[in-house]
């Protein structure tokens, strides 16, 4: 029997995409660590309808 863990599965959203008004959502689905990062994730990662790599935010 598998025990059950402190990953859990967290959703990245850019935050430039919001800002701009450029219609479409650059998102990411992730895990992380509910022991170790207790607080909101933050990584770059590369936006397609802005063609650049952007800050994307935990949302919930």
């Amino acid at each position: 029997m598998a025990k059950k863990g402190n990953r859990i599965q967290v959703i990245l959203e850019c935050t430039e995409q919001k800002e701009s008004g450029v219609p479409g959502m650059s998102r990411y689905i992730t895990t992380k660590n509910k022991k170790n990062t207790p607080d909101r994730l933050e990584r770059k990662k590369y936006n397609s309808c802005l063609k650049k790599v952007t800050v994307h935010r935990e949302i919930k």
